[in-house]
């Protein structure tokens, strides 16, 4: 039974697109104009700008009163309200599982918000657990992080595939733990001369069944 590794946020979900339709919203809420989106996705970087200067960012941006914590917490619940799991993404899963792989999720972030969004989406059906590196006191690419995600469902890394769309964090993470991967390239480029994904997929369906084939 090998292991399958996989990203949380825009791999198995679509984080970008959420954040897109919550930011949407609470600019409309606050009177900002429409075309300014392009500003708010641009300065949350794919998720990579921590919350709290984003949050700082916004308030500067349009003077409001409301608190960054209050914020943040907004930030949080309208991303996990808006994110949706793709039943054609949750079918190449449960395939994977029928065929003797062992999905596990390994994702960067905070516990409370990555849970929320896995339970919420019931994606927790189709995976034998997840590692959140908040929880696990370590964060992709540290190798160790992959280890424990083994140790999650009493594995050996040995035979394991990683996918995802991070080339530093997904991709450098799997090569420095000498593993396979599938790269998400979502339109862009491979330009990192570091290191190289294994395969190429333009998303999670197509790269579960490389991996398959592989």
């Amino acid at each position: 039974m090998p292991l399958l590794l996989l990203d949380l946020d825009n791999t198995l979900l679509d984080r970008a697109g959420a954040f897109r339709v919550w930011g949407q919203a609470f600019l409309d809420s606050i009177g900002a104009p429409y075309d300014d989106i392009d500003w708010l996705v641009s300065i949350d970087a794919d998720g990579l700008t921590d919350r709290w200067d984003l949050a700082d960012a916004i308030r500067d941006r349009y003077q409001l009163r409301m608190s960054s914590i209050d914020l943040v917490e907004a930030l949080h619940d309208g991303v996990v309200e808006h994110t949706r799991l793709d039943p054609l993404v949750a079918c190449s899963l449960q395939i994977a599982r029928d065929v003797g792989w062992v999905p596990v999720v390994v994702s960067n972030g905070a516990v409370r918000q990555q849970e929320a969004k896995i339970r919420r989406t019931g994606l927790d059906r189709y995976i034998a657990d997840w590692v959140i590196s908040e929880a696990a006191g370590v964060s992709k690419p540290n190798p160790r992080i992959f280890a424990l995600a083994a140790e999650s469902v009493r594995m050996r890394l040995r035979g394991a595939w990683m996918i995802g769309d991070s080339p530093e964090a997904d991709i450098g993470g799997a090569a420095a733990t000498g593993l396979p991967s599938v790269w998400l390239h979502r339109g862009r480029q491979w330009l990192d001369q570091r290191f190289t994904p294994t395969r190429q997929a333009s998303g999670v369906i197509p790269a579960v069944a490389a991996v398959l084939a592989g």
